[in-house]
């Protein structure tokens, strides 16, 4: 979930659509209210499967400069 978070961080700075941008404001939201002792294991990979093809369709902005890296280094 953190993943989410810097993401949301790294495209608000440089993204002007509005809409986009308050649908990750509305997760992010979502996020801060969890109840971490209620989420189970399948939960997990589920946020971790929609965080990978979240990535994935926002590859084209950092890869056409679009959106700043949100690291300055490579993470594997």
């Amino acid at each position: 979930m953190g993943t989410i978070l810097e993401v949301h961080s790294a495209i608000s700075r440089d993204l002007e659509n509005q809409e986009f941008l308050a649908q990750f404001e509305g997760l992010e939201q979502a996020i801060e209210t969890l109840d971490m002792t209620l989420v189970s294991e399948g939960d997990i990979l589920m946020v971790e499967q929609a965080t990978n093809a979240l990535l994935q369709e926002l590859r084209t902005l950092f890869e056409t400069g679009q959106a700043r890296r949100i690291c300055t280094r490579e993470l594997n």
